[in-house]
């Protein structure tokens, strides 16, 4: 779907970017949004908090690393959908805590709305179904990996919660 703009104004947010429209007419295509959830699985190993991380097994950001979780879908709760998204994937039941915040980021084709949610390991061995590999990290160890563009940016607010 193709949507035009025209204002007055010199400039135009669309999803937290300003576009200068100097007072013509542009054409912007609309991005679809996409809304998932993230699960950021805290642990502790020799008195030290570390975190799950997982490599994308699949789709055109394959091998980026990322936190587990997946789409919302309709009728659930972020909550909810997290609890399925980690067992279907990783074959482990998990609580869902607080959450940690959510990330807005525009990739080429989509725009991302991402809720990341503390996380705790109930039952199960993370047992991985649709990722290439998974790691747990240290808080010295978090920037090892090659995060996917939209999960880099809470980076900062997970490191400082190990």
């Amino acid at each position: 779907m193709e949507v035009r703009y025209a204002c007055k104004r010199r400039y135009l947010r669309i999803h937290s970017k300003w576009i200068n429209i100097q007072k013509k007419r542009y054409k912007v295509k609309e991005m679809k949004t996409v809304f998932v959830v993230a699960a950021v699985i805290l642990a502790e190993r020799d008195n030290e908090r570390i975190v799950f991380a997982t490599q994308r097994g699949y789709g055109d950001l394959k091998g980026g690393w990322e936190f587990p979780g997946g789409k919302v879908e309709k009728g659930e709760t972020p909550q909810q959908a997290l609890e399925r998204e980690i067992m279907e994937e990783l074959d482990t039941e998990i609580s869902v805590g607080d959450l940690i915040g959510t990330i807005e980021y525009d990739y080429p084709t989509f725009h991302l709305s991402m809720g990341c949610y503390e996380c705790k390991i109930v039952k199960g061995d993370l047992v991985l179904k649709e990722h290439e590999a998974s790691r747990w990290l240290s808080k010295q160890q978090i920037d090892e990996v090659e995060w996917l563009p939209a999960d880099i940016t809470i980076i900062e607010k997970i490191r400082r919660l190990l």
